[in-house]
């Protein structure tokens, strides 16, 4: 560099324009955007064939309440989730946090409960007549609000622990050796590594706050769903409608926290050995607020299960005997739910993966585009996204309407659902990886192909493998997809939950829960923290 030559400018927007788009890279994220805009043209083409009316609907007084209360328990719950899931995540990987190990493994499982299971949990364990009949039972705003934070804080959780995981300690060790404190260290150096993992984070939690229905309803906390559920048999019309409103409120969502976010520079590197921070006096309080989060999102409802299961085993014409039956019928549950499940993490990962590589390195109109229509669909209810999805099987062409009601068609809909998040996870691994080990291999004459396969994807595995594994998550505990679309005699062990739920047999719903609950914490261990 000559003197007084102003250094290169490596912000991402700077670094899109040194790049020449590949034909092939924008074609596929171009056919990507249409097929997650799927749910979206259904939902459009069924409120104009219905004789709908969209802003009609969008300004009446039972739509702006519930529409209202949906964007303030969503908000609530996102900013909830964004300092409890970032603070637990720095704890477990960079500090001396007494058993450190069960933390990583025992603190994302909260996430496969179903919400309306937590639900009726958090409503068994308190109040009157539950395992704390000294606490008041809660409901309304708070109830939903505590329940939504307690399933949902893992969402931020693990990307940001799997960033933690590989941040080069050049800086942190730096900054200790200037003098410098563990709070400035952290706001000043660690946090601006971190920044887009907490945000991807933050907006799954939002986008499912925005979606959810079973934690509402039975905390009677009127949302934009329930009126989404209620209206869908007598009112189809208001029903696509306001499923139309959620996708459109998605939308606009994702396109404003794209405009919004400040082109950043590329990451400086992968560090393996990372630093330590001593709690000291701190030890304590840390321990109790993984022990209180634990205890609330996890513990509190396995008690609950664990007391449905002995109430079930010594009371006569409940449907379920005990432990003495086996655990037989579970096994075909099990082996569905986790074939789905993995399959559905998978696929997702190498789905939006170029949508997630197009928007990190060649940010351009059509990449925010095509992440917008992604991130939309996650906001939608899960009845709405299988309805869709049936929707078009049954329209396609006669060898494509084949696959209605078969795995394949599962898998689809449960990447569609959920592919909003493997896709901002491996975006925020992508952003991290240093532009200078491209440029190096490029400058040696390496192809694209050969410079992603043993450059990019050796460095971004661990948010790939986060992504993959929230979708694993979210799919074990699926339920409208699954009993739409899953084949002939298909079940999993979330509908083994709702139809135990429907015909009130709940030592079986809680017997099954906990063996949901073990599955998820064998597969998260395999897949996504061993991996780590």
């Amino acid at each position: 560099m000559k003197a007084g030559s102003s250094p290169p400018d490596t912000t991402a927007s700077a670094v899109a324009r040194r790049r020449k788009h590949h034909p092939g890279l924008l074609f596929a994220v171009a056919v990507l955007g249409l097929l997650f805009l799927c749910p979206v043209g259904y939902l459009a083409w069924g409120t104009l064939s219905l004789g709908g009316d969209f802003w009609a609907t969008v300004a009446s007084e039972r739509t702006l309440r519930p529409l209202l209360n949906s964007l303030l328990i969503a908000s609530a719950t996102a900013v909830a989730c964004m300092f409890l899931g970032t603070t637990l995540a720095w704890l477990v990987a960079r500090t001396d946090l007494v058993a450190r190990r069960f933390w990583r493994v025992v603190l994302p499982l909260p996430l496969v409960i179903p919400s309306f299971v937590g639900a009726t949990a958090l409503l068994s364990a308190f109040g009157q007549g539950g395992l704390v009949p000294f606490l008041p039972r809660i409901e309304g705003f708070w109830g939903a609000f505590i329940v939504l934070t307690a399933l949902s804080y893992p969402y931020v959780y693990l990307p940001v622990l799997a960033r933690l995981s590989t941040t080069v300690p050049t800086l942190e060790e730096a900054a200790r050796l200037l003098g410098s404190h563990t709070g400035r260290t952290l706001t000043r150096v660690v946090l601006p590594h971190i920044r887009d993992s907490v945000a991807a984070g933050t907006m799954l939690v939002f986008l499912y706050g925005l979606s959810d229905f079973g934690a509402a309803a039975l905390m009677r906390y009127d949302t934009i769903t329930r009126a989404i559920y209620s209206s869908r048999l007598f009112d189809r019309a208001t029903s696509l409608t306001l499923g139309l409103v959620l996708a459109v409120l998605a939308l606009i969502v994702a396109l404003i926290e794209r405009a919004a976010t400040p082109d950043r520079r590329p990451g400086k590197g992968i560090g393996r050995v990372q630093v330590q921070y001593r709690l000291r006096r701190s030890s304590v309080p840390a321990a109790v607020l993984a022990s209180g989060v634990v205890g609330l999102a996890l513990v509190a409802p396995v008690a609950v299960f664990m007391l449905w299961v002995i109430r079930g085993s010594t009371t006569v014409g409940v449907g379920y005997s005990g432990i003495g039956d086996g655990l037989g019928f579970l096994i075909g549950p099990i082996l569905n739910s986790a074939v789905a499940a993995v399959a559905a993490g998978v696929c997702a990962v190498a789905v939006t993966l170029p949508v997630a590589y197009a928007v990190a390195r060649r940010r351009n109109w059509l990449s925010h585009a095509a992440a917008a229509s992604v991130t939309s669909v996650f906001a939608l209810p899960g009845l709405v996204v299988a309805l869709a999805v049936v929707f078009w099987a049954i329209q396609a062409p006669r060898p494509l309407a084949a696959v209605y009601q078969t795995f394949p068609l599962l898998v689809l809909a449960y990447v569609l659902h959920f592919g909003a998040q493997s896709m901002r996870a491996s975006q925020a691994a992508i952003s991290d990886v240093p532009l200078r080990y491209e440029d190096a291999a490029r400058t040696l004459g390496v192809t694209a192909r050969r410079r992603f396969l043993t450059i990019d994807l050796p460095l971004v595995m661990p948010g790939l493998v986060t992504g993959g594994g929230l979708v694993l998550l979210s799919t074990l505990k699926e339920l409208p997809a699954t009993l739409l679309l899953a084949p002939i005699g298909f079940e999993t062990l979330a509908t083994r939950i709702w139809n135990a739920a429907e015909d009130g047999f709940f030592a079986e719903v809680g017997i099954t829960s906990l063996v949901l609950i073990l599955l998820s914490g064998l597969l998260t261990w395999i897949f996504v923290l061993r991996r780590e």
